[in-house]
C-alpha cells in the first residue's frame, strides 16, 4: 500500500546521521554538506531535509542557522543553553533548558526556569523551542535570559478569535500565552479568496469524528467576533506583530460544538484522514480467507465477550475465565490484531504514527484508525470472526500466574458487555441476570480472580490511588446538564486486573527473548519531589517513612577560584542524594487515609510526588504497578505503542519453532501441539533487578533500537499532547457550566493553599476555583508558607488544605477560562423576640 520508492536514504537510520553530524568540527553540519558526503541527488535531498527537522523536533538536533544543523550538547555553551519557551499574557516568559543540552555548572548553579523578560522575548512565542544566552545567575539560582533565536516554532497555525481594527483587521489568539494579536492584511480574510487557500479539505469517511459536528455556516458577511485558524506568514520582531491569513472559520465562541473544533486546532491535532490513508483502509476485505484461519489457533466456541463502556465503539479486547481440572484459572485475554492489517511503513500506519493515539472528548473522539479499521474491522464486535493475539493464561489461587501462552487467534465474542450490566449480574439484578443467564458463572469467575489478582499486587506493593475522574452528562439536546465524579465498580476493576496481567506476560516474553521493544516505564520518584510531599503530609501527621532525606553540599572550583583572596566563603550548593522510596511506602500510606477526610487531598499530591509514566525502548520497570517489566499489548486500535508490540511479537512467534522457549517465559503456539510455558520470576524474587535487566539487554529485533526510540519519544509526546487537550476542553466546559450558576452556593473542600488564596473543589460537582486572598474582606489575612495556612490576624480565623468550606460563586473569567469563589458566611439568625404580656 506504500508507494514511496525506495532511496538511499533507507539505507541510513537517524544514528547514522547523528553520528556523522557528530564527527564533523564542533558537531555542526550544514544541509549542502550533508547532502554532498551522503551522495544524495534528487527527491532524497528533500527527504533529508524532511528527516532533519524530525531531528529537530525531538530534540536530538538543534538548527543553529538556516541550513545548519548541530548536537544539542555542541549548540550550547556555558552561558548558552536550548529549552522551551513558556509565556505569560503580560509579555514575559520563562524557558525550561532540555537536560540534554544543559551545561553540567550551569544545572548545578540553576534553580527552576529562566526568566525571559518582554524586550528579550524578540521574535519567539509561545511554545517555541528557543536558543537562551543565560545572564548572571543569583545566589539563591534564579536567572534572566535573552533568546538569541527560536529553535523550532510551536505553532504553525493559531485559532483566535477575528476582529476589524481602526488599522485594519487582526486575530486575537484563543491561548492567552500567545499574547501578540495576528495581524491580517487586506484580501487574506477568507478562506478560498484571492491569495487564500482553503484549509485542507481531505475525503471524509462516514462519522469521521464521532459525535456531532458543530454547525458552520458557508457564507459569513462578517467575520466580527467568529473563531478562525491562521496560518503565520511572518514571524513577530521586536517592531511588528506577527501577520498571517485565515485559512479555517469554525464559528462564534458560544456556538454547539466550536470549543472542540478549538481545542483540535490549538494543540494541532491531525483529525482529517488523507485519501491515501482512507483508500486503504475502504479496500481492505472484511471476510477472513480459510488459509489465515487455519494458520491461527481457533478460540471462536468460547463465552469470550467484550466489556466496555455503554458509548464506546471500538473494541480492542475480549476475555473470558474457566476452571481448569487441576483447580486453577484459565484467564483468556484476546487482543484485535491491527498489525495484520497495518503494515509497517504503509500509509494507515504512518498516520498511526502521527497520531501516536486516539483523543476522547465528552462527546466526541478522534480516532488514530480511520473508522472503516477501528469500528469495524480490528473492533471485536459480537457474533462476527475477527481475528485476534492471545495471551491464555494459568493462574493459580494466589493469583501466581503458573504459565502463559501466547498465539495468533481467532475469535467470535459472545456478547458486547458493558460495565454496568456486568455490575448488575454481578450485584444480583434478576433482570439482568435473566438476560445473560448463560454468562452468570463466567462472570462469577471472572470477579472471583480479578480480587485475587488485586490481593497479589498488594502483596508485592503496588499502587492504587482510585482517584475519581470528572464526567459531562448531557441531556436529550446535547447540552450539559452535570458534571459528576466517574464510577469505578468491580466490572472495571477485573478488565483493568485481566489486562495487566496480559501486559507484564507480554512484556516477560519479549525481554526473556532478548528482542529490542518498546516498554512502558515508570521511574521512581525525585528525592525533591518526595521531600515536598513529606513537609505537607506531615501537617496531617502523616509521612511515606523515607526517613530525612540527605542532602550533598558541593562547591565548583570557579567559585572558590572567584572567592580566593577575597576573604568570602565560597557559595555551596545543596543537592538532593538519592532518597530510598519503595511503591509499598506509598500503597501503605494510601491505606491508612483510606476513608479519612484529608484522602483526597493527600492522594492528589502523592500522584504529583510521582513522576510521568512513559514509553521506551529501554526497560526501566513501573515503579507504581511494582512491576520489573511492563509494556502496552492491549490498545492497538488507540495506542501505536501497542501496535509496534504487537508487530514485534508476531515476528518473534512466527520464528520461534515450537519445541523452543519454555526456559525464557512463553511459547509460541502451533495448532498441532500447544505448551504452557513457565512463568517469569515476580518482583519480589528478584533482589538483583538492575543486574537481571542487563542480563536480558535486548541484542535483536525486528525493529532496530534506534527507530523505536524514535517511536517511543514521539508516542510519549503524543499522549501527553492528547491530555493536555481534554484537560483543557474539560476546563472549557466546566466554566460554561457554571456562567449560569453565579451567585449560588456550594459545599467544598480546601485542596490546595497558596500565597495569594487558597483552590477550593465542590463536592457535588468535579469543579475547581480559587477564593482569592483580597476576597477575604472581614479580616487581614496572611500566608504562612512554613505551615501553607491563610490566618487573619485579628480573629485568628485558618484556611488550611483539607477543611470543609461554603463557597459562592462570584464570577467567571470566559478570557482566561477560569471560575472564582467567594467565602460563604451566612448570617446567624435572630431569634424572634418574645412579646410583653
Amino acid at each position: 500500500m506504500n508507494c514511496r520508492q525506495p532511496t538511499i536514504l533507507d539505507k541510513l537510520s537517524d544514528s547514522v546521521i547523528l553520528k556523522k553530524i557528530e564527527r564533523q568540527p564542533k558537531s555542526t553540519a550544514g544541509f549542502k554538506q550533508l547532502v554532498r558526503e551522503l551522495g544524495l541527488h534528487g527527491a532524497a535531498r528533500q527527504e533529508l531535509s524532511g528527516r532533519l527537522q524530525r531531528l529537530v523536533s525531538s530534540g536530538q538536533l538543534v538548527q543553529v542557522d538556516s541550513d545548519r544543523y548541530a548536537i544539542p550538547k555542541a549548540a550550547a555553551s556555558k552561558n548558552v543553553l536550548v529549552g522551551k519557551l513558556s509565556m505569560h499574557r503580560d509579555g514575559y516568559g520563562f524557558v525550561t533548558p532540555d537536560a540534554a543540552t544543559l551545561d553540567p555548572h550551569l544545572k548545578a548553579l540553576l534553580a527552576g526556569d529562566i526568566f525571559i523578560p518582554p524586550p528579550a522575548v524578540g521574535s519567539a512565542m509561545h511554545g517555541d523551542r528557543v536558543l537562551v544566552e543565560v545572564g548572571p545567575i543569583r545566589p539563591d539560582g534564579r536567572a534572566e535570559g535573552r533568546i538569541v533565536r527560536p529553535v523550532v516554532r510551536a505553532h504553525s497555525t493559531v485559532v483566535g478569535v477575528f476582529h476589524h481594527g481602526n488599522r485594519g483587521n487582526y486575530v486575537t489568539p484563543i491561548d492567552q500565552k500567545i499574547s501578540q494579536e495576528i495581524v491580517i492584511p487586506p484580501g487574506m480574510e477568507v478562506p478560498g479568496s484571492a491569495g487564500v487557500p482553503r484549509a485542507s479539505r481531505h475525503r471524509e469517511s462516514v462519522d469521521r469524528v464521532l459525535g456531532e459536528e458543530a454547525a458552520r455556516r458557508t457564507e459569513w458577511d462578517d467575520l466580527e467576533g467568529v473563531v478562525v485558524d491562521v496560518e503565520i506568514t511572518d514571524w513577530p520582531s521586536a517592531t511588528q506583530n506577527p501577520r498571517g491569513r485565515v485559512v479555517e472559520i469554525l464559528g462564534y465562541e458560544d456556538d454547539f460544538g466550536v470549543d472542540v473544533e478549538v481545542i483540535i486546532r490549538k494543540f494541532h491535532l491531525p483529525h482529517r484522514f488523507p485519501p491515501e490513508v482512507l483508500d486503504p483502509a475502504q479496500a481492505i476485505e472484511t471476510i477472513i480467507p480459510a488459509p489465515e484461519i487455519r494458520k491461527r489457533r481457533d478460540f471462536r466456541n468460547l463465552a469470550i465477550v467484550t466489556i466496555d463502556g455503554e458509548t464506546a465503539r471500538d473494541f480492542d479486547d475480549a476475555v473470558t475465565v474457566r476452571q481448569t481440572d487441576d483447580g486453577n484459572y484459565e484467564l483468556q485475554v484476546h487482543i484485535a490484531d491491527v498489525a495484520h492489517y497495518v503494515t509497517p511503513d504503509s500509509a494507515l500506519d504512518q498516520e498511526a504514527r502521527l497520531r501516536g493515539t486516539s483523543v476522547y472528548f465528552p462527546d466526541r473522539a478522534i480516532p488514530m484508525l480511520p473508522l472503516e479499521l477501528s469500528t469495524d474491522i480490528c473492533s471485536l464486535r459480537p457474533h462476527l470472526d475477527r481475528l485476534a493475539l492471545s495471551c491464555v493464561m494459568k493462574i493459580d489461587h494466589r493469583g501466581e500466574i503458573l504459565g502463559y501462552e501466547l498465539s495468533e487467534g481467532i475469535i467470535r465474542s459472545a456478547e458486547r458487555m458493558t460495565y454496568t450490566d456486568v455490575n448488575a449480574v454481578l450485584e444480583g439484578d434478576v433482570t439482568t441476570r435473566k438476560r445473560y443467564t448463560n454468562l452468570v458463572g463466567t462472570f462469577e469467575m471472572m470477579r472471583d480472580l480479578a480480587l485475587i489478582l488485586n490481593r497479589k499486587r498488594e502483596r508485592r506493593g503496588s499502587i492504587d490511588f482510585d482517584l475519581p475522574e470528572p464526567v459531562i452528562e448531557f441531556d436529550e439536546f446535547g447540552l450539559m446538564k452535570s458534571i459528576t465524579r466517574s464510577e469505578r465498580n468491580i466490572a472495571h476493576r477485573l478488565i483493568e486486573e485481566f489486562m495487566l496481567s496480559a501486559n507484564e506476560c507480554v512484556a516477560g516474553y519479549l525481554e526473556s527473548k532478548r528482542v529490542a521493544s518498546i516498554y512502558r516505564v515508570h521511574e521512581k520518584p525525585d528525592a525533591k519531589r518526595v521531600y515536598d510531599f513529606e513537609v505537607i503530609a506531615a501537617a496531617f501527621g502523616y509521612s511515606l517513612g523515607v526517613g530525612a532525606l540527605p542532602i550533598q553540599r558541593v562547591q565548583f572550583k570557579s567559585e572558590r577560584r572567584a572567592s580566593h583572596g577575597t576573604g568570602k566563603r565560597p557559595r555551596e550548593i545543596e543537592i538532593p542524594k538519592e532518597v530510598h522510596v519503595t511503591p509499598r511506602m506509598y500503597q501503605k500510606l494510601t491505606e491508612k487515609i483510606a476513608g479519612k477526610p484529608e484522602e483526597r487531598i493527600l492522594s492528589y499530591l502523592m500522584l504529583r510526588s510521582l513522576k510521568q509514566a512513559r514509553y521506551s525502548e529501554e526497560n526501566l520497570g513501573h515503579f507504581a504497578l511494582a512491576a520489573p517489566t511492563y509494556t502496552h499489548f492491549t490498545s492497538p486500535i488507540r495506542r501505536y505503542p501497542d501496535l509496534i508490540v504487537h508487530r514485534i511479537l508476531k515476528k518473534v512467534l512466527r520464528n520461534s519453532p515450537n519445541d523452543h522457549g519454555a526456559d525464557h517465559g512463553a511459547r509460541a503456539h502451533s495448532p498441532a501441539k500447544s505448551v504452557m510455558a513457565d512463568a517469569p520470576s515476580p518482583w519480589s524474587k528478584r533482589r538483583d533487578h538492575t543486574a537481571h535487566r542487563e542480563s536480558l539487554a535486548p541484542v535483536s529485533g525486528p525493529i532496530p533500537l534506534e527507530e523505536l526510540h524514535e517511536i517511543a519519544e514521539e508516542s510519549s509526546r503524543a499522549e501527553r499532547r492528547a491530555d493536555e487537550a481534554e484537560r483543557d476542553l474539560m476546563e472549557w466546559k466546566k466554566v460554561k457550566f457554571m456562567e449560569k450558576r453565579v451567585g449560588e452556593d456550594f459545599d467544598g473542600l480546601i485542596i490546595s493553599v497558596t500565597k495569594f488564596g487558597f483552590f477550593v473543589e465542590l463536592t457535588d460537582l468535579f469543579i475547581e476555583g480559587l477564593v482569592p486572598l483580597d476576597s477575604l474582606t472581614d479580616d487581614r489575612y496572611v500566608y504562612y508558607e512554613n505551615t501553607r495556612e491563610i490566618i487573619g490576624q485579628r480573629s485568628g480565623k485558618i484556611y488550611r488544605m483539607g477543611q470543609r468550606i461554603r463557597v459562592l460563586v462570584d464570577r467567571i473569567d470566559p478570557v482566561e477560562k477560569k471560575i472564582q469563589f467567594a467565602a460563604f458566611e451566612e448570617k446567624p439568625q435572630r431569634s424572634p423576640k418574645r412579646k410583653r404580656k
